[in-house]
């Protein structure tokens, strides 16, 4: 019985944090979160349709982000 009550009791432990962010409400986003969300998309979308990844993905996506900001 012993052996089964340290697994048993981790297992609780572990499950405890995903048993407390169901009973959290969700928030719905500020409209300045949905609208920073929406230019993340478009930008994203924008480097996925020039296929590009790593370091000229992450310049891009920074230009495209401080464009759509000041426009």
């Amino acid at each position: 019985m012993r052996r089964l009550a340290l697994p048993l009791a981790l297992l609780l432990l572990a499950s405890l944090p995903a048993l407390a962010a169901e009973t959290k409400p969700q928030k719905a986003p500020s409209p300045a979160q949905q609208a920073q969300h929406e230019k993340m998309r478009q930008c994203s979308a924008s480097a996925k349709e020039k296929a590009l990844h790593g370091d000229p993905r992450k310049v891009f996506m920074k230009e495209c982000l401080s464009k759509r900001a000041a426009g």
